[in-house]
C-alpha cells in the first residue's frame, strides 16, 4: 500500500501542475478565452469512452499496464516544448486527449489492481488516504506551477509533468504485488465485455443507488462551482481572486476528509458514508448563500470534507462488488456516470448563475440534496439483505 501511495503522490503532483497550466499556456499564447476554456474540454471528454477503456484494464494484468501507460506519458509530454507559437497550440490539445485518455484508463486499472490485492477491510482507508494524497498535491502543486510557468513558460512545467510520471512508473514497477493472469479464453469482443460492464453495474442493488448518488452529487457540485465567483463577488463583496482562498479551505477539509473515512468506513456502510456526506455538502452550498465571510469559509471546508465521504464511498462499494475479471469495465463507468454530470453542470451552472439570485439557487441546491441524502438513508435502512459478493476471495499479495 505504501508504494502505491508513494506512486499517487509523484503522479498526483505532476497531473495538478499541468491541468492547471494548460489553460494559461492556450490564453497567453492565443489570448482566446474559449481555446483556453477548451483544454479542461480536452481533458474530460475521453472520460465519457470510460466503459470502452476500461475494457483495457481487464484485459490485461494492471500493474505492468500501470507501468507501461506512466511510461509513454513521461515519453510523450517532453513534446510540449515545441509549444512556443499559437500555431502550435494543436500539438498541446492532441497531447491533452491523449492525457485524458491514460487517465480513465490508469483510474480503472488503479481501482482494479488495488480491488485484487487489498483486504475488503482495508479498502476504505486506502480510499481515504489515496484522497488525502491527492488533495494534499493539490495545495501545492498549483502554486509550483504558477511559478515556473510565469518564471519560465509551459515547457518545463510539462517536463516535470514528464518527469513525475518516469518516478511513478518506476515505483508501480518496483510495487510488490502478486497478480493473477486475466483468464482471456472466453469471448474478446470489445462490445460485448464493454456492454457486460455497463450490465453489472445497472444490475447491482448495492452498486445502483451509490452510482446514481455520486452522479447527483457532482452534478450539484458543477452547479455550485459556477456560483463561486458569484459567491465572492456578490455575496462577500471581495475580488475574484479571493476564489483561491476559498478553493484551499476546502483543500484543507477534503484532506480531513481523507483521513477520517478509513475509521468511518469500519463503522457504517458505504451508502450511509454517502448519504452522510451528500447531506454535509448540501447543507454548506445553502450556508454558501448567507453573504458573511466567517460562513462562506466555514462552508467552504464542510463542502471540502463532505464531497469526498461520497466519492470514497462510490470507489470502495466498487472494489468491493464488482467481479475481478470485470473490475476494470465497472469502474471505468462508474467514473463515467459520476464525473460527467460534473462536467455539463459547470456549463449549466454558468447559465444560472445569470439568471437566478445566489440567494435562491443555493439553498434550492441545498434542498435537493438534503431530500436525495433522505431518501438515501431511508431505503438503505438496516434490516434489507446486501447482495452477495459476486467474485472470488482476492488476492493477497505482498504490500
Amino acid at each position: 500500500m505504501r508504494w502505491y501511495l508513494t506512486g499517487v503522490v509523484v503522479s498526483g503532483f505532476g497531473t495538478t501542475a499541468m491541468w492547471l497550466v494548460s489553460g494559461i499556456w492556450v490564453k497567453s499564447l492565443t489570448g482566446s478565452d474559449s481555446l483556453a476554456a477548451l483544454t479542461a474540454f480536452a481533458l474530460w471528454a475521453p472520460v465519457l469512452l470510460g466503459p470502452l477503456l476500461g475494457t483495457l484494464a481487464d484485459r490485461v494484468r494492471r500493474r505492468p499496464l500501470l507501468v507501461v501507460l506512466d511510461g509513454a506519458m513521461a515519453a510523450l509530454l517532453p513534446l510540449l516544448l515545441w509549444v512556443d507559437s499559437a500555431d502550435r497550440v494543436w500539438l498541446l490539445f492532441a497531447v491533452l486527449v491523449l492525457y485524458g485518455t491514460q487517465g480513465a484508463v490508469h483510474e480503472a486499472a488503479e481501482q482494479a489492481l488495488v480491488a485484487s490485492v487489498l483486504d475488503e477491510k482495508r479498502l476504505g482507508t486506502f480510499n481515504g488516504l489515496r484522497m488525502t494524497a491527492n488533495e494534499s498535491m493539490k495545495l501545492i502543486a498549483p502554486l509550483v506551477a504558477a511559478g515556473l510557468f510565469a518564471r519560465y513558460g509551459g515547457g518545463p512545467v510539462a517536463v516535470l509533468d514528464a518527469v513525475s510520471f518516469a518516478l511513478a512508473a518506476a515505483v508501480f514497477a518496483l510495487m510488490p504485488v502478486r497478480e493473477a493472469r486475466q483468464d482471456r479464453s472466453g469471448s474478446r469482443h470489445w462490445r460485448r465485455e464493454t456492454v457486460e460492464g455497463v450490465r453489472l453495474l445497472r444490475g447491482s442493488p448495492v452498486l445502483r443507488p451509490l452510482v446514481a448518488t455520486g452522479a447527483f452529487t457532482m452534478l450539484l457540485a458543477g452547479v455550485n462551482g459556477a456560483a463561486v465567483y458569484a459567491v465572492v463577488d456578490r455575496g462577500l463583496g471581495h475580488s475574484p481572486a479571493y476564489a483561491g482562498v476559498l478553493y484551499a479551505v476546502q483543500g484543507a477539509g477534503s484532506v480531513l476528509a481523507g483521513l477520517v473515512t478509513g475509521p468511518l468506513l469500519r463503522r457504517m456502510p458505504e451508502r450511509a458514508l454517502a448519504a452522510a456526506g451528500l447531506a454535509l455538502f448540501a447543507v454548506a452550498v445553502g450556508v454558501r448563500a448567507l453573504p458573511y465571510e466567517a460562513t462562506a469559509l466555514a462552508a467552504s471546508a464542510v463542502i471540502g470534507l463532505g464531497l469526498p465521504w461520497v466519492l470514497v464511498a462510490v470507489i470502495t462499494a466498487v472494489q468491493r462488488e464488482a467481479p475481478a475479471d470485470a473490475a476494470g469495465r465497472v469502474a471505468a463507468t462508474a467514473n463515467t456516470l459520476v464525473f460527467v454530470p460534473n462536467a455539463l453542470a459547470l456549463a449549466l451552472g454558468a447559465g444560472l448563475v445569470a439568471l437566478v439570485d445566489i440567494r435562491v439557487l443555493l439553498p434550492l441546491l441545498a434542498v435537493a440534496g438534503a431530500g436525495w441524502a433522505a431518501g438515501l438513508t431511508v431505503r438503505g435502512r438496516p434490516g434489507r439483505a446486501r447482495s452477495p459478493r459476486a467474485r472470488p476471495e482476492p488476492l493477497r499479495g505482498s504490500r
